[in-house]
């Protein structure tokens, strides 16, 4: 019998992971790839990047506290159930950091497309920017759309 294929590698960005814990534009296809045979792998600076953007979302009225707290939780079981698995930081940021010199673009940008290119991964993103700037690099790119 031939070996099971192994699942798909795919980067997650923050725009996508907040999309799985919060109902908005882009909600419905960001869990339409849980349904994917993916195996998620995303920087540590994404639960930077997620708890940044809830914040954002609480300051605008979007969600209260309560709320914010709880997808964040979500996010963090995502991790503790294997479901998302956090890769240092310190493996891809020299990487990155010639990435986002010589293409002129933003450092945490460049962090989830070193990951990816490091790994042979996709990415999955809802930043047009970041979706760009992998596509240049030949990553392929799970789009999802945003407000």
């Amino acid at each position: 019998m031939p070996p099971a294929e192994a699942a798909r590698l795919v980067v997650l960005d923050a725009s996508v992971a907040v999309r799985w814990v919060v109902d908005e534009t882009g909600s419905d296809e960001a869990a339409a790839l849980l349904e994917r045979d993916v195996a998620w792998i995303t920087p540590r600076l994404l639960l930077t990047e997620a708890a940044s953007a809830l914040r954002r979302k609480v300051a605008d009225h979007a969600l209260t506290p309560a709320v914010a707290g709880q997808s964040l939780d979500a996010l963090l079981q995502a991790v503790a159930d294997g479901v998302i698995r956090l890769v240092d930081d310190e493996r891809v940021i020299a990487p990155a950091l010639l990435l986002a010199m010589s293409l002129q673009h933003k450092v945490p940008d460049c962090v989830y497309v070193a990951l990816a290119e490091r790994e042979g991964a996709g990415i999955a993103t809802a930043d047009d920017r970041l979706a760009r700037l992998a596509r240049s690099r030949g990553v392929d790119v799970l789009q999802v759309p945003h407000a």
